[in-house]
């Protein structure tokens, strides 16, 4: 590689759709070197291919998976921008493979780091996703940091994303930041066809960003100038206001740009999920734009910018008689393996399950003319975090910590130190599983115990000790019910602790 003075940043995940966008971006500041980290395949150079005549660009060809691949394209870099992954829907149908990657390359990057010689000068950011969350319709379609993590059945892509997320956190590296990345808009997205899109309920919402927008974000946190509050955060990533769309509006507002004014004669209304999808709208996403500013899109012009991109067919698709596209593209579509029609075809009693709730409840959708288009409150609301939340994190101590594992249903183990943050303490969940995290990880993040959170199809089975995880499996729950409940097991989880550990 060659010797540059300029801060050297490295690019994970450079030839995926928000890679490319933030190379692009790079390609504006000459006083950072990107290092793009790439397989040596075909398709990776063809693609990297449109960069090489950045001055400001370094390609590292290596693995992820391979640790000394890793370590090589580390060395000397300033900022590592940890964008690969395996994402869905590659994830879902290859997820022994996103285990080795998501999770594998993390595992690598914190080693490779920690055997630099200041691992101090090396700020790592690692990318997560809302997948962490899992499905949050109204009313509890807001959300923000420290919310359960409640990753929807079968996504393996938000589980891994959970691990290498606590990793990160627990790493006890210096400098580190990870952001939960939403649904990322991009010109890609007009020719998806692929049976994932039959997994998101109309009601559902999401909080989106451009790529371009993301890129921007990124170019910014590599700057030295970046605040030093950032370091240390989890932050949700979200375009703010104008990005905050339900799903129905999402589809008919890309309709309407293809020219098709009625998506409805594209879809049959019971192709589309009733639930375990993932997407949120967030009261935190400005937290990140007063830290690192980054937006400049609308999602009306991001639109326009994908429409302009896109081939002549998806353009023109408006123009198709709706019945071809309904009967000979998507009707096929959701009966491949991992859609919805293929569940329901297969009688998938698990699958069912998880996109409608039952068989009962997909034959009791109905047909467009029942259909109300959703209207989900904009009315900001909060979930509790069982503590005190207008407390200083220096002044955490074990009462705090006690608090909090008896609103998850749990127990705090360990003897802590009043402002200690970062240690792993020991912790015990309802079911008996002992665990170790740190009260930054527990408490901020809204990590529990790991073997519960793998066990997506059991959360309904958790939310009956866990009053922190029922808040999102059964929000029909009275918050002044649940505020009752939390006082009584608090109340039995603290009467026992020494004064001392107060």
């Amino acid at each position: 590689m060659i010797s540059d003075s300029r801060r050297t940043v490295l690019l994970t995940g450079a030839t995926g759709n928000w890679g490319r966008a933030t190379l692009r971006a790079f390609r504006q500041r000459p006083e950072l070197v990107v290092r793009a980290f790439a397989m040596p395949t075909p398709a990776d150079r063809d693609v990297l291919d449109e960069f090489r005549d950045m001055t400001n660009l370094q390609i590292a060809w290596g693995d992820l998976t391979r640790y000394d691949d890793v370590l090589a394209a580390i060395t000397g870099v300033g900022v590592v921008l940890h964008v690969g992954a395996v994402v869905s829907p590659h994830a879902d149908e290859n997820p022994a493979l996103a285990r080795r990657v998501n999770i594998g390359s993390m595992q690598n990057i914190i080693r490779a780091v920690r055997a630099q010689r200041d691992p101090g000068s090396v700020a790592v950011v690692g990318i997560g996703s809302v997948a962490e969350t899992g499905d949050r319709q109204e009313p509890v379609h807001w959300g923000r940091v420290g919310d359960p993590l409640r990753v929807s059945q079968f996504d393996e892509y938000g589980q891994t994303k959970v691990i290498a997320e606590r990793l990160l956190v627990d790493s006890g590296l210096p400098r580190w930041a990870w952001l939960r990345q939403t649904g990322i808009f991009h010109a890609g997205m007009l020719e998806i066809r692929d049976p994932i899109m039959t997994h998101s309920p109309f009601a559902g919402v999401m909080e989106w960003v451009s790529a371009e927008d993301s890129a921007r974000l990124l170019v910014g946190v590599s700057s030295p100038n970046v605040p030093d509050e950032f370091w240390g955060g989890i932050y949700n990533i979200g375009g703010g206001e104008d990005w905050r769309l339900t799903n129905w509006q999402l589809q008919t507002a890309m309709g309407a740009a293809m020219g098709v004014f009625d998506i409805r004669r594209w879809y049959d209304r019971n192709w589309f999920a009733l639930q375990n999808f993932h997407g949120q709208w967030y009261t935190d996403s400005d937290n990140l734009q007063e830290l690192v500013p980054f937006r400049q899109d609308s999602f009306t012009e991001s639109l326009a910018r994908a429409i302009a991109a896109a081939p002549a067919s998806v353009r023109s698709a408006g123009k198709v008689p709706p019945w071809i596209v309904k009967n000979l593209v998507l009707r096929p579509l959701t009966r491949k393996p991992r859609g919805t029609m293929a569940a329901v075809r297969a009688r998938d009693a698990d699958e069912v399950a998880a996109h409608y709730g039952s068989r009962q409840a997909f034959q009791a959708i109905g047909g467009w003319d029942t259909f109300m288009p959703p209207t989900p409150s904009r009315t900001r609301t909060f979930l509790e975090h069982g503590y005190d939340e207008s407390k200083p994190r220096s002044e955490w101590s074990a009462l705090d910590y006690v608090e909090a594992a008896a609103f998850r249903g749990g127990d705090l183990l360990s003897q802590p130190t009043t402002g200690d943050v970062t240690t792993p303490l020991a912790w015990r969940c309802a079911l008996g599983h002992v665990f170790a995290g740190s009260a930054r990880l527990i408490l901020t993040g809204g990590h529990w115990c790991p073997d519960c959170t793998r066990d997506a199809s059991t959360y309904e089975r958790q939310a009956q000790d866990n009053l922190f995880l029922r808040q999102v499996v059964s929000p029909e729950i009275n918050d002044q019910s649940l505020r009752a409940e939390a006082r009584d097991l608090i109340a039995q989880k603290v009467i026992p602790l020494p004064d001392s550990a107060r």
